[in-house]
């Protein structure tokens, strides 16, 4: 075992501190009650077999999408150990309507942080025993201090994100992030319940073989799309690539950054705007991958420098190796220049 790997995620987030601008004593908590979340998490998404917590809680998100009970046990783990920490002023939750105003201490408002978060992404794959996630994404306030947290704290541009990352719950628990000084994974080990340094220093080889997409949608894809899968399956210099699909954003992100590939999830005909929300999956998932040497675009435009405008925002997604991601964008604006 490397001397790296023996670092623990509780070390590594002291020791880097001087690295960040914004890192404090403040951040590290933040950092540590998401760490705590997760590992309560994963205790429950491995017991899904065994105990009554998958299946449907019988209504419905923000999204329109049927809630699995683990979705909701999630979302109520993590703003807990968010908002019992004292850590943040506001939480913004993919499952919740609107975002949730935190005061924080005896003296209101203090904390200079919020939190956007997708707390189970990919759960219905959890009766079936495939690896689920978490995203989270961390920005300082822009609103004043002391003050209760206000909408515009949570529509940033995801440039100003100062922290994001994700959890895999797979054949092990990683933690994966990045406060824009690299990204580093870390992995639970179960029997002492602790975090170590496993994957310092990740990065996107700048191509690769893998294309992960629903290709079951591919008759509503728009025909840059089309083209670019067709690309992908000539055999013609290393290609055909090969198609791997998962259906849960961490997972096929995951993957994709260690072997090298792209993920695809464009606009269509059932979801014009596509389906990823803006603020709880594509900026931090495009701001670990610019930190690991990746792009991530809607196609045409960097997903950092969007607007959003509202909470639930959906966008098209196009991230991975960089070499791969920028073809895509050429397949995209040569369709669009025939429009």
């Amino acid at each position: 075992m490397s001397e790296n790997s023996l670092q623990t995620l509780g070390e590594f987030i002291i020791d880097k501190q001087d690295q960040n601008q914004y890192s404090t004593g403040e951040f590290s908590r933040l950092l540590s009650a998401i760490r705590l979340a997760s590992k309560v998490v994963n205790r429950e998404v491995n017991k899904a077999g065994i105990a009554d917590i998958i299946g449907h809680v019988g209504n419905t998100n923000v999204q329109g999408e049927v809630q699995q009970k683990l979705d909701v046990l999630a979302n109520e783990i993590f703003i807990t150990a968010l908002s019992q920490r004292e850590v943040v002023c506001g939480i913004a939750s993919e499952e919740s309507d609107d975002f949730i105003d935190i005061k924080s201490g005896p003296n209101g408002h203090l904390s200079k942080y919020v939190v956007l978060i997708d707390p189970l992404d990919g759960s219905s794959n959890i009766d079936v025993n495939v690896s689920v996630g978490t995203i989270f994404s961390i920005y300082r306030r822009v609103t004043e201090p002391g003050t209760p947290v206000q909408l515009q704290d949570f529509l940033q541009k995801g440039v100003n994100q100062i922290a994001a990352g994700y959890v895999v719950y797979g054949s092990s628990t990683m933690i994966v992030y990045t406060t824009g000084n690299g990204v580093n994974g870390f992995t639970l080990d179960p029997s002492l319940g602790t975090y170590y340094l496993s994957h310092p220093n990740m990065q996107f080889p700048e191509s690769g073989k893998i294309y992960s997409i629903n290709e079951g949608n591919y008759i509503k894809f728009p025909q840059g799309v089309k083209n670019y899968l067709k690309y992908c399956q000539m055999m013609e210099g290393d290609r055909p690539y090969t198609s791997r699909y998962i259906g849960s954003l961490v997972s096929d992100f995951h993957r994709n950054m260690i072997k090298g590939g792209i993920y695809i999830y464009p606009s269509y005909a059932n979801a014009p705007h596509g389906k990823l929300r803006l603020l709880y999956e594509c900026n931090p998932m495009a701001f670990l991958a610019e930190q690991a040497g990746g792009k991530a675009s809607d196609g045409f435009n960097r997903i950092l420098e969007i607007e959003p405008t509202e909470l639930h925002q959906r966008v098209p997604f196009f991230c991975g190796s960089k070499n791969m991601v920028e073809k895509a964008e050429e397949f995209m604006r040569m369709d669009a220049v025939k429009d």
